[in-house]
């Protein structure tokens, strides 16, 4: 039986996603309704992607009964709101990063899934692709030897953007950008919990971050930066240096179909999409969704791959960023 999809939100995020997983076998991945605060934009969704309900609003979406999994692309601070709407509604969930504002909504977001026995995963889509699969096996098989070094960046001229700039919109480059590179360090490290964590960065008029430098300091000697901004573009890759190589993962990092292993690349190509799309090589989205079909299908509240602990980290994490450099969201009260 098909995984019977619902969409929330009708925005760029859901766009490439939908198109992402019409690049999937029918059989296995079915869209049944799309909502949105707007009806038209609701109805302008589904028809371009071909989607046989249309709700202009949520509770519509987490009433429909025909609906087993929700993909939820909002705005960072209606992932939590929004998210237990859907579990209310007996509804699994698939929620766009970062999964909450803060670890305090992520624990309580993950608390709700498991009352309700509902499965619940961060959208985080790097964890899922064939290029990080590849990564992870290269260090896990020793082949770059001890990792005691990671570097990642991440940066882009976009200051200006609402979701980047507005402290009401959970903005700043720490939870829009910064974790795809914090997300690649836990990663590498297995997700062990820095001992140390320093950071220093700028903020806009509006009270959140526009640049970031972080180091993290982890057990064994092993360390790790991260650099995110919103003014430049930075070299936007990720570097893992281990005692006998060095794996580099070029721009897009965070969604990269090229890896470099001492210098020699491997490949790593994506599917073509039905519709154009919005971001960088959107075709990837459609592995996270493989991933939530096999764990329904297997009956498993939470991927292993990208499991509520991991989230939690991140969350963390990124609460301790905010902190040191001085982001405060109303919610962290």
């Amino acid at each position: 039986m098909a995984t019977r999809w619902g969409i929330l939100s009708a925005g760029l995020i859901s766009h490439d996603f939908v198109s992402a997983l019409r690049t999937l076998p029918t059989d296995e991945h079915q869209l049944i309704a799309v909502a949105a605060r707007d009806l038209q934009s609701a109805k302008q969704f589904a028809q371009l992607h071909g989607i046989p309900k249309a709700y202009g609003t949520y509770d519509e979406l987490a009433n429909d009964p025909d609906i087993q999994v929700v993909y939820i692309g909002t705005i960072h601070p209606h992932h939590l709101s929004t998210a237990k709407l859907m579990l209310a509604g007996g509804k699994h969930v698939l929620v766009e990063k970062p999964m909450t504002l803060n670890s305090k909504g992520t624990d309580e977001l993950i608390a709700s899934a498991r009352r309700s026995g509902l499965f619940l995963m961060e959208a985080l889509w790097s964890r899922f692709l064939p290029s990080y699969e590849f990564v992870m096996k290269t260090i896990t098989d020793g082949v770059i030897g001890d990792v005691l070094y990671v570097n990642v960046t991440f940066g882009m001229p976009m200051a200006e953007v609402d979701r980047m700039a507005k402290r009401v919109l959970g903005g700043g480059t720490i939870l829009d950008v910064g974790i795809y590179a914090i997300n690649i360090i836990e990663m590498v490290y297995n997700g062990e919990t820095p001992e140390e964590i320093r950071a220093v960065g700028h903020l806009n008029a509006d009270g959140v971050d526009e640049s970031v430098v972080a180091a993290l300091k982890y057990s064994g000697g092993r360390t790790a930066s991260i650099s995110t901004n919103s003014r430049v573009e930075l070299p936007c890759e990720a570097i893992i240096v281990g005692t006998k190589g060095v794996l580099r993962i070029p721009m897009p990092f965070w969604c990269v179909n090229r890896v470099y292993l001492n210098n020699v690349a491997y490949e790593f190509p994506l599917p073509e999409l039905p519709e154009p799309c919005n971001f960088y090589y959107s075709a990837g989205l459609r592995y996270e969704a493989i991933e939530v079909r096999k764990c329904l299908t297997t009956s498993s509240l939470e991927s292993q791959v990208m499991s509520h602990k991991d989230s939690q980290l991140l969350a963390k994490i990124m609460d301790e960023l905010r902190r040191q450099v001085g982001v405060k969201y109303d919610v962290d009260d």
